[in-house]
């Protein structure tokens, strides 16, 4: 207590006896794959596409993580996490950079490679052909080991659909050009010919010294790199790592590996015990075959993972084709989307996938019976509805930890309480600080229950918070423990709404109440 010596009128600021608890966020993603660019060493937030564009560089074929930030910001995600694997030692003359192919010039465009096209490839620019073609026009013929592969007719540097960028960026399979920008049209092109760099794959090829392992998806987290670099992040609460299939199309990693390496996903997510894994299956597999490798390969049984099936179709940005991606990315961007408009404790589920444009399977409802039993959350397309999120489970077979929405709200609850009651370390450990206790939590929860995250009609029902002589006995005190005991009843979603319907007979008058 200060001391008064003088007469007079004093203030005195002094803390209230509550301490609010706030809720921590709930929707904030990490992702682990390769990159054009960009640093090995630690996990990067991002919070726009821009922003991932200028530290990791652009769409690279054969790689899905920047089609999965990409899916996540479109689908109403706002932070996020990005981990770049490799051995983050470029070979001597290397930048570190993944080489996507060098550019050539011809007249105002820029034309290269397709990453991962093999061969000798040439761009020539001729005449075009027919009687008194338009000024502007010209053909371009692409040539690979010779062989003419592509030939575009009639193409023009004028901003309609027959310009050139335009046309070769939506159909070529062999070469990208890049758009001098907007403005006038440019001059045409002289007739030339001009080779071009092959470019060098997305990922390692088999074999090479960059050759990929499992340990290069798990990381160090003393070196901050990989699933390792995320345990440094508290706030994460989704991971994806969408580049495990890419590594398995080239060959890189083996199925044996692929499930080694969500498996470390899952043990990570469970070792941390604040974020859930998204995991995707292998691409083109039937719903038959989904199933078997769910049940025979892929056997998680983890209430901090969950499975997502089928891959999506979605409109490359970049060249303006469609192409499947798995789907974990746009997921995570879903349920994100759901946090904000809805609130942790709703089920991501019935929600529309933004940006996808068609599904690698249409299933059947026949097919969805046989896979939502096993823990696997289906993405379907709908009449008038559009292609939707039509499951929220995890891959636990403990019924109460059956649903994603309860696990999620768990994890919301705990890391909320863990934060908000820091306060009460150190203090002195009597009915005083148990009171305090309970009020904090109490309040908390009664704010959480009144949102509708919470089962019952009254906070009675929904919740009880136990902080006494009898959770607290005088060997926990002397233990300088304080043990508070709190039970939830969080809300379960409606899976399957039944409405029975009866045939009355006439002058029956009605349903009695």
């Amino acid at each position: 207590m200060p001391s008064y010596l003088s007469p007079g009128v004093y203030v005195e600021e002094v803390e209230s006896g509550s301490r609010p608890i706030e809720g921590v966020g709930t929707s904030i993603a990490a992702f682990v794959g390769f990159a054009q660019k960009g640093p090995f060493d630690e996990p990067t937030l991002i919070t726009n596409w821009s922003q991932y564009v200028s530290t990791f560089g652009d769409f690279v074929d054969g790689t899905y993580l920047a089609s999965s930030v990409y899916g996540f910001f479109s689908n109403g995600g706002g932070i996020c996490y990005v981990v770049r694997i490799g051995d983050g030692e470029p070979a001597e003359g290397e930048t570190g950079e993944l080489a996507v192919g060098s550019e050539v010039q011809i007249g105002p465009y820029a034309v290269k490679p397709r990453p991962g096209v093999a061969g000798e490839i040439t761009v020539e620019v001729t005449e075009a052909e027919g009687d008194d073609p338009p000024s502007d026009a010209f053909q371009l013929i692409v040539r690979r080991d010779g062989q003419v592969a592509e030939t575009y007719p009639s193409v023009t540097t004028k901003r309609s659909k027959e310009n050139v960028a335009t046309r070769v960026n939506a159909k070529s399979e062999l070469i990208e050009i890049r758009d001098p920008g907007r403005g006038a049209a440019p001059a045409r092109p002289e007739p030339q010919t001009v080779a071009l760099a092959p470019a060098a794959p997305a990922v390692p090829a088999a074999g090479s010294a960059g050759a990929l392992a499992p340990e290069v998806y798990v990381g160090d987290a003393d070196r901050r790199t990989g699933l390792g670099g995320l345990e440094a992040v508290d706030e994460i609460t989704m991971i994806a790592v969408p580049d495990l299939m890419s590594a398995y199309q080239r060959g890189l990693l083996d199925l044996e590996s692929v499930i080694a390496v969500q498996q470390g996903v899952i043990s990570h997510c469970q070792l941390m015990g604040d974020r859930v894994a998204i995991l995707d299956p292998p691409p083109g597999l039937s719903p038959q075959q989904a199933r078997s490798w769910r049940t025979d390969s892929a056997n998680f049984d983890s209430k901090y993972a969950t499975l997502y099936y089928p891959w999506i179709s979605v409109a490359d940005p970049a060249s303006g084709r469609a192409t499947l991606v798995p789907p974990s990315g746009h997921i995570a961007g879903v349920w994100a989307r759901n946090d904000d408009t809805r609130g942790v404790h709703k089920a991501p589920a019935n929600e529309v996938v933004r940006g996808a444009v068609a599904l690698q399977t249409q299933l059947t409802k026949g097919e969805h019976d046989v896979l939502n039993p096993i823990g696997v959350n289906c993405i379907r397309s709908f009449p008038g509805r559009g292609i939707r999120v039509w499951g929220a489970r995890t891959l636990a077979s403990d019924p109460a930890w059956r649903y994603l929405n309860v696990r999620r709200l768990f994890n919301y609850l705990e890391e909320s309480i863990l934060a908000g009651t820091q306060w009460v370390v150190f203090e002195p450990n009597d009915d005083a600080l148990w009171a305090r206790v309970r009020r904090t939590v109490s309040a908390f929860l009664v704010n959480e229950w009144r949102k509708g995250s919470l089962f019952g009609l009254t906070p009675d029902e929904a919740f009880y918070v136990k902080c006494d002589r009898e959770t607290n006995p005088p060997e926990s005190i002397d233990a300088g423990q304080v043990v508070c005991e709190i039970g939830v009843a969080p809300v379960k979603p409606a899976e399957f709404v039944v409405f029975r319907l009866a045939q009355l007979t006439g002058g029956s008058g009605g349903i009695d109440e």
